[in-house]
Protein backbone atom coordinates (compact mmCIF):
# COMPACT_ATOMS: atom_id res chain seq x y z
CA UNK A 1 0.00 0.00 0.00
CA UNK A 2 1.19 3.39 -0.91
CA UNK A 3 2.11 6.15 1.36
CA UNK A 4 -0.32 8.89 0.88
CA UNK A 5 1.01 11.74 -0.55
CA UNK A 6 1.27 15.32 0.62
CA UNK A 7 -0.42 18.16 -0.92
CA UNK A 8 2.06 20.63 -1.88
CA UNK A 9 -0.35 23.01 0.14
CA UNK A 10 1.01 21.92 2.98
CA UNK A 11 4.58 23.11 2.20
CA UNK A 12 3.63 26.72 1.64
CA UNK A 13 4.43 29.51 4.67
CA UNK A 14 0.88 30.65 4.35
CA UNK A 15 -2.54 29.27 4.06
CA UNK A 16 -3.86 29.68 0.29
CA UNK A 17 -6.53 32.31 1.49
CA UNK A 18 -4.15 34.45 3.59
CA UNK A 19 -2.53 37.93 2.15
CA UNK A 20 1.03 37.94 3.38
CA UNK A 21 1.25 41.25 5.23
CA UNK A 22 2.77 44.54 2.70
CA UNK A 23 5.77 46.31 3.78
CA UNK A 24 3.96 49.67 3.26
CA UNK A 25 1.28 48.61 5.34
CA UNK A 26 0.65 51.28 8.31
CA UNK A 27 1.66 49.64 11.58
CA UNK A 28 -1.14 52.14 13.63
CA UNK A 29 0.20 51.30 17.21
CA UNK A 30 3.59 52.65 16.21
CA UNK A 31 2.08 55.48 14.50
CA UNK A 32 -0.54 56.79 17.53
CA UNK A 33 3.00 55.89 19.96
CA UNK A 34 5.06 58.84 17.41
CA UNK A 35 2.01 60.78 18.04
CA UNK A 36 2.39 60.51 21.73
CA UNK A 37 6.29 61.44 21.67
CA UNK A 38 5.58 64.31 20.09
CA UNK A 39 2.47 65.58 21.87
CA UNK A 40 4.62 68.04 22.86
CA UNK A 41 5.56 69.72 19.14
CA UNK A 42 0.83 69.34 18.70
CA UNK A 43 1.16 71.50 22.36
CA UNK A 44 3.53 73.72 21.01
CA UNK A 45 1.60 74.43 17.89
CA UNK A 46 -1.80 74.53 18.93
CA UNK A 47 -0.77 76.79 21.73
CA UNK A 48 1.19 79.21 18.95
CA UNK A 49 -2.21 79.36 17.04
CA UNK A 50 -4.34 79.81 19.85
CA UNK A 51 -2.31 83.18 20.92
CA UNK A 52 -2.58 84.62 16.71
CA UNK A 53 -6.53 83.70 17.14
CA UNK A 54 -6.70 85.51 20.83
CA UNK A 55 -4.55 88.41 19.60
CA UNK A 56 -6.64 88.38 16.05
CA UNK A 57 -10.18 88.05 17.57
CA UNK A 58 -9.28 91.19 19.89
CA UNK A 59 -7.56 93.08 16.95
CA UNK A 60 -11.07 92.78 15.20
CA UNK A 61 -13.98 95.98 15.36
CA UNK A 62 -17.22 95.19 16.69
CA UNK A 63 -19.95 95.51 14.14
CA UNK A 64 -23.40 96.56 14.67
CA UNK A 65 -26.80 96.01 13.24
CA UNK A 66 -30.11 98.11 13.20
CA UNK A 67 -32.58 96.96 11.21
CA UNK A 68 -36.40 98.59 11.27
CA UNK A 69 -39.60 96.29 10.23
CA UNK A 70 -41.81 97.74 7.15
CA UNK A 71 -44.99 97.30 5.51
CA UNK A 72 -46.15 98.41 1.98
CA UNK A 73 -48.01 101.37 2.37
CA UNK A 74 -52.07 101.34 0.59
CA UNK A 75 -50.65 104.39 -1.09
CA UNK A 76 -48.38 102.85 -3.06
CA UNK A 77 -50.11 102.04 -5.36
CA UNK A 78 -52.07 104.67 -6.08
CA UNK A 79 -55.41 104.25 -4.28
CA UNK A 80 -58.68 103.34 -6.13
CA UNK A 81 -56.25 103.19 -8.88
CA UNK A 82 -55.28 99.40 -8.85
CA UNK A 83 -59.32 98.56 -8.58
CA UNK A 84 -59.77 100.42 -11.65
CA UNK A 85 -57.22 98.96 -13.90
CA UNK A 86 -58.98 95.40 -14.10
CA UNK A 87 -61.84 97.83 -15.78
CA UNK A 88 -60.62 100.40 -17.77
CA UNK A 89 -56.92 98.80 -18.39
CA UNK A 90 -57.74 98.19 -21.90
CA UNK A 91 -59.12 101.44 -22.41
CA UNK A 92 -56.18 103.30 -20.59
CA UNK A 93 -54.02 101.56 -22.48
CA UNK A 94 -55.36 102.81 -25.70
CA UNK A 95 -55.07 106.46 -23.98
CA UNK A 96 -51.52 105.38 -23.36
CA UNK A 97 -51.90 105.91 -19.62
CA UNK A 98 -50.12 103.69 -17.25
CA UNK A 99 -52.76 102.97 -14.29
CA UNK A 100 -49.90 100.62 -12.44
CA UNK A 101 -49.68 97.23 -10.95
CA UNK A 102 -50.89 98.08 -7.75
CA UNK A 103 -49.64 98.05 -4.36
CA UNK A 104 -46.68 94.85 -4.76
CA UNK A 105 -45.49 96.11 -7.78
CA UNK A 106 -44.90 99.29 -6.28
CA UNK A 107 -43.53 97.80 -2.89
CA UNK A 108 -40.99 95.51 -5.35
CA UNK A 109 -40.00 98.20 -7.15
CA UNK A 110 -38.76 100.35 -4.16
CA UNK A 111 -36.61 97.59 -3.27
CA UNK A 112 -35.06 97.61 -6.52
CA UNK A 113 -34.49 101.20 -6.19
CA UNK A 114 -32.89 100.99 -3.03
CA UNK A 115 -30.49 98.66 -4.08
CA UNK A 116 -29.57 100.73 -7.22
CA UNK A 117 -26.65 102.47 -7.83
CA UNK A 118 -27.75 105.54 -8.57
CA UNK A 119 -30.40 105.53 -5.45
CA UNK A 120 -27.51 104.75 -3.58
CA UNK A 121 -24.85 106.95 -4.69
CA UNK A 122 -27.87 109.94 -4.35
CA UNK A 123 -27.87 108.91 -0.88
CA UNK A 124 -24.43 108.81 -0.35
CA UNK A 125 -23.27 112.54 -1.91
CA UNK A 126 -26.81 113.55 0.02
CA UNK A 127 -25.59 112.64 3.46
CA UNK A 128 -21.89 113.15 2.90
CA UNK A 129 -21.23 109.57 3.69
CA UNK A 130 -18.20 108.91 1.88
CA UNK A 131 -15.57 109.26 4.75
CA UNK A 132 -18.04 107.04 7.15
CA UNK A 133 -18.19 104.41 4.98
CA UNK A 134 -14.74 103.87 3.53
CA UNK A 135 -12.43 105.09 5.55
CA UNK A 136 -14.12 104.46 8.85
CA UNK A 137 -12.44 101.39 11.10
CA UNK A 138 -13.69 101.44 13.82
CA UNK A 139 -15.49 103.06 16.16
CA UNK A 140 -14.83 105.15 20.39
CA UNK A 141 -17.28 103.85 22.80
CA UNK A 142 -16.25 106.44 25.09
CA UNK A 143 -16.45 108.97 22.92
CA UNK A 144 -18.80 107.92 20.25
CA UNK A 145 -16.88 109.20 17.90
CA UNK A 146 -15.54 106.98 14.58
CA UNK A 147 -12.00 106.04 14.34
CA UNK A 148 -10.41 106.59 10.58
CA UNK A 149 -7.98 105.08 9.10
CA UNK A 150 -4.99 107.96 8.73
CA UNK A 151 -3.41 105.89 6.03
CA UNK A 152 -6.64 105.72 3.32
CA UNK A 153 -7.81 109.68 4.88
CA UNK A 154 -6.11 112.78 6.45
CA UNK A 155 -9.41 114.05 8.71
CA UNK A 156 -7.43 117.30 9.25
CA UNK A 157 -6.91 118.08 5.33
CA UNK A 158 -9.78 116.32 4.33
CA UNK A 159 -7.07 114.69 1.69
CA UNK A 160 -7.49 110.74 0.25
CA UNK A 161 -4.23 109.05 1.03
CA UNK A 162 -5.24 105.92 -1.27
CA UNK A 163 -2.81 104.58 -4.00
CA UNK A 164 -4.33 104.91 -7.35
CA UNK A 165 -5.18 100.97 -8.85
CA UNK A 166 -6.11 101.17 -12.31
CA UNK A 167 -9.30 103.17 -12.98
CA UNK A 168 -9.29 103.69 -9.18
CA UNK A 169 -8.00 106.94 -7.74
CA UNK A 170 -7.01 108.06 -4.37
CA UNK A 171 -10.79 108.95 -4.20
CA UNK A 172 -13.13 106.10 -3.74
CA UNK A 173 -15.27 106.27 -7.10
CA UNK A 174 -19.06 105.66 -7.25
CA UNK A 175 -18.81 102.12 -8.45
CA UNK A 176 -16.68 101.11 -5.63
CA UNK A 177 -18.50 102.72 -3.09
CA UNK A 178 -21.93 100.72 -4.57
CA UNK A 179 -20.05 97.41 -4.18
CA UNK A 180 -19.22 97.84 -0.64
CA UNK A 181 -22.66 99.72 0.78
CA UNK A 182 -24.55 96.89 -0.75
CA UNK A 183 -22.58 93.95 0.13
CA UNK A 184 -21.38 94.77 3.09
CA UNK A 185 -23.88 97.89 4.84
CA UNK A 186 -27.21 97.51 3.25
CA UNK A 187 -29.63 94.70 3.70
CA UNK A 188 -33.46 93.87 2.74
CA UNK A 189 -35.27 90.99 2.97
CA UNK A 190 -39.52 90.49 2.87
CA UNK A 191 -41.26 87.37 5.44
CA UNK A 192 -43.15 85.88 2.62
CA UNK A 193 -45.92 84.68 4.88
CA UNK A 194 -46.32 88.28 6.51
CA UNK A 195 -45.10 90.63 3.41
CA UNK A 196 -43.54 92.82 5.78
CA UNK A 197 -39.83 93.66 4.79
CA UNK A 198 -36.72 94.52 7.16
CA UNK A 199 -34.33 96.88 5.89
CA UNK A 200 -30.89 96.84 8.07
CA UNK A 201 -27.73 98.37 7.98
CA UNK A 202 -24.29 97.09 9.89
CA UNK A 203 -21.59 99.53 11.06
CA UNK A 204 -19.28 100.23 13.38
CA UNK A 205 -20.94 102.66 15.37
CA UNK A 206 -24.58 101.34 16.26
CA UNK A 207 -26.03 105.39 16.04
CA UNK A 208 -24.67 105.51 12.36
CA UNK A 209 -26.00 102.09 11.83
CA UNK A 210 -29.71 103.62 13.39
CA UNK A 211 -29.74 106.94 11.64
CA UNK A 212 -28.45 105.58 7.96
CA UNK A 213 -31.65 103.29 8.43
CA UNK A 214 -34.02 105.87 9.21
CA UNK A 215 -32.45 107.86 6.56
CA UNK A 216 -32.94 105.22 4.08
CA UNK A 217 -36.80 104.52 4.60
CA UNK A 218 -37.11 108.56 4.41
CA UNK A 219 -35.30 109.03 1.10
CA UNK A 220 -37.24 105.74 -0.46
CA UNK A 221 -40.73 107.02 0.55
CA UNK A 222 -39.27 110.45 -1.24
CA UNK A 223 -38.33 109.48 -4.24
CA UNK A 224 -40.90 106.89 -4.95
CA UNK A 225 -43.89 109.47 -4.12
CA UNK A 226 -41.56 112.22 -6.34
CA UNK A 227 -41.57 109.23 -9.45
CA UNK A 228 -45.40 109.37 -8.86
CA UNK A 229 -45.79 112.89 -8.57
CA UNK A 230 -43.74 112.93 -12.06
CA UNK A 231 -45.55 110.72 -13.50
CA UNK A 232 -49.29 111.70 -12.50
CA UNK A 233 -48.78 115.10 -13.62
CA UNK A 234 -47.47 113.83 -16.93
CA UNK A 235 -50.03 111.16 -17.25
CA UNK A 236 -52.84 114.62 -16.38
CA UNK A 237 -51.69 116.42 -18.68
CA UNK A 238 -51.99 113.47 -21.55
CA UNK A 239 -55.39 112.99 -20.25
CA UNK A 240 -56.46 116.49 -20.61
CA UNK A 241 -55.20 117.05 -24.14
CA UNK A 242 -56.89 113.92 -25.45
CA UNK A 243 -59.80 114.94 -23.78
CA UNK A 244 -60.12 117.84 -26.01
CA UNK A 245 -59.06 116.44 -28.95
CA UNK A 246 -62.39 113.67 -28.81
CA UNK A 247 -65.61 113.96 -29.51
CA UNK A 248 -67.10 110.57 -28.27
CA UNK A 249 -69.43 110.61 -25.46
CA UNK A 250 -68.10 107.06 -24.23
CA UNK A 251 -64.59 108.07 -24.49
CA UNK A 252 -64.72 111.00 -22.96
CA UNK A 253 -66.43 109.72 -19.92
CA UNK A 254 -63.25 107.17 -19.69
CA UNK A 255 -61.05 110.19 -19.46
CA UNK A 256 -62.94 111.84 -16.87
CA UNK A 257 -63.00 108.78 -15.01
CA UNK A 258 -59.04 108.06 -15.62
CA UNK A 259 -58.60 112.19 -14.38
CA UNK A 260 -60.15 111.51 -11.63
CA UNK A 261 -58.23 108.77 -10.36
CA UNK A 262 -55.16 110.68 -10.96
CA UNK A 263 -55.89 113.65 -9.40
CA UNK A 264 -56.83 111.89 -6.43
CA UNK A 265 -53.58 109.50 -6.78
CA UNK A 266 -51.41 113.04 -7.22
CA UNK A 267 -53.13 114.35 -4.20
CA UNK A 268 -52.03 110.94 -2.32
CA UNK A 269 -49.01 111.08 -3.37
CA UNK A 270 -48.30 114.85 -2.31
CA UNK A 271 -50.17 114.34 0.80
CA UNK A 272 -48.94 110.80 1.99
CA UNK A 273 -44.83 111.14 3.69
CA UNK A 274 -44.50 107.18 4.20
CA UNK A 275 -45.76 107.14 0.69
CA UNK A 276 -43.72 103.25 -0.04
CA UNK A 277 -43.44 102.18 3.42
CA UNK A 278 -45.04 102.11 6.30
CA UNK A 279 -42.56 101.89 9.59
CA UNK A 280 -44.30 99.20 11.84
CA UNK A 281 -41.16 98.76 14.39
CA UNK A 282 -38.59 101.98 13.74
CA UNK A 283 -35.20 101.47 14.01
CA UNK A 284 -32.90 101.74 17.40
CA UNK A 285 -29.47 101.67 18.36
CA UNK A 286 -28.38 98.27 18.40
CA UNK A 287 -26.90 97.65 22.25
CA UNK A 288 -25.40 93.95 21.21
CA UNK A 289 -22.62 93.42 18.48
CA UNK A 290 -23.60 91.34 15.29
CA UNK A 291 -20.10 90.24 14.29
CA UNK A 292 -17.14 89.09 15.11
CA UNK A 293 -17.70 85.59 16.69
CA UNK A 294 -14.16 86.22 18.51
CA UNK A 295 -14.53 82.52 20.66
CA UNK A 296 -15.39 80.92 16.97
CA UNK A 297 -12.00 82.85 15.83
CA UNK A 298 -10.26 81.21 18.78
CA UNK A 299 -11.93 77.62 18.49
CA UNK A 300 -11.02 77.91 15.08
CA UNK A 301 -7.45 78.71 15.66
CA UNK A 302 -6.80 75.72 18.47
CA UNK A 303 -8.07 73.42 15.78
CA UNK A 304 -6.05 74.84 13.38
CA UNK A 305 -3.14 74.49 15.80
CA UNK A 306 -3.51 70.69 16.80
CA UNK A 307 -4.05 69.77 12.83
CA UNK A 308 -1.20 71.39 11.64
CA UNK A 309 1.25 69.81 14.72
CA UNK A 310 -0.41 66.39 13.49
CA UNK A 311 0.68 67.04 10.25
CA UNK A 312 3.89 67.48 11.14
CA UNK A 313 4.66 64.34 13.23
CA UNK A 314 2.61 62.62 10.65
CA UNK A 315 5.43 63.85 8.19
CA UNK A 316 8.08 63.18 10.32
CA UNK A 317 6.67 59.87 11.17
CA UNK A 318 6.67 59.11 6.91
CA UNK A 319 10.23 60.25 6.05
CA UNK A 320 11.44 58.16 9.31
CA UNK A 321 9.64 55.16 7.89
CA UNK A 322 11.02 55.58 4.43
CA UNK A 323 14.72 56.14 5.93
CA UNK A 324 14.55 52.69 8.06
CA UNK A 325 13.47 50.62 5.56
Amino acid sequence: MEPQKKHPQHYLPYPPHAQQPADDEIDLRELFGALWKGKWIIIATTFVFAVGAVLYALSLPNIYKSDALLAPAESSGGGGLSKMAGQLGGLAALAGVNLGGGESSQTVLAVQVMKSRQFVEAFINKHDLLVPLMAAKDWDLANNKLILDEELYNPSTGEWLREAKGLRGAIPTAQEVFEVFSKEVLSVSQNKESGLYTVSVKHYSPYVAQQWVNWLIEDINKVMRERTIAETSQNLAYLNTQLQKTAVADMQSTFYKLIEEQTKSLMLAEVQEEFVFKIIDPAVVPENKVKPNRVMVIILGLLLGTIFGVAILLIKYAFFSKDRN
